[in-house]
């Protein structure tokens, strides 16, 4: 699955990290989707964890041999809900207008409007992977209220390219964010969005709490506790 927007390594990393934080209680949501090739994947992956829930699985154990003679020869795997969600977050009208923080000379193509792909393009490609676990939701995320955001949150994708969309996005995130969670934010470094960048920096230093770990241009946020 090709995407323009998202490194083929970025996604692998993505996936990696998501992959840790099923186990954590919360769903997982996505702010700003694009074409949605990430949601897909995501979406994938909660689904193919939730299907196992309760299941018997092979017990893999890693210890000497005779302890591994004497264990279990297979364990229920466990899971933390019957069914997590994805809960997407797009305006599904391009990117918004810059601010000061997001002036960048060599960001001239991401202007109000670029980046623009329908909500029905992006729920015909949930259907065609036939995910039953994904809402989406279609707004600016200033406009979002407590009442759109699910009360746990296990994992969050924050790729709103802009100064103004991030910030807003780690505010509603955070508040929500379970103690193993994960927060990522595309585009960190990224000389042609700035804006992402100062908004994480502003957000670290409001929240000392947080350990910034940086792969590729994807800003990592977990607890520190």
């Amino acid at each position: 699955m090709q995407n323009d927007q998202v490194t083929p390594k970025e996604t692998a990393a993505i996936l990696e990290l998501a992959e840790k934080c099923l186990p954590v209680a919360g769903d997982f949501v996505e702010l700003g989707c694009y074409r949605g090739d990430t949601s897909v994947l995501l979406g994938k992956l909660l689904a193919k964890y939730t299907a196992s829930c309760g299941k018997i699985v092979d017990n893999l154990c890693k210890n000497t041999a005779d302890e591994c003679k004497t264990s279990n020869q297979t364990v229920e795997n466990q899971c933390k809900t019957p069914e997590s969600h994805l809960w997407i977050y797009d305006s599904f009208a391009g990117l918004p207008e810059k601010t000061t923080e997001d002036a960048s000379g060599a960001g001239q193509n991401f202007q109000a409007g670029e980046l623009f792909v329908t909500k029905r393009e992006v729920v015909e490609k949930l259907r065609r992977a036939n995910l039953h676990n994904v809402i989406v939701k279609k707004a600016w995320f200033d406009q979002l209220t407590d009442q759109d955001l699910p009360s746990q949150i296990a994992f969050a994708f924050l790729d709103g390219d802009l100064y103004g969309s991030i910030k807003t996005s780690l505010k509603l995130v955070a508040p929500r964010l379970q103690k193993q969670g994960i927060m990522i934010v595309h585009d960190y470094n990224n000389p042609e969005l700035p804006g992402s960048s100062r908004a994480v920096d502003e957000f670290l230093r409001a929240h000392p709490d947080y350990h910034l770990n940086v792969r590729h241009t994807l800003a990592v946020l977990q607890s520190k506790c």
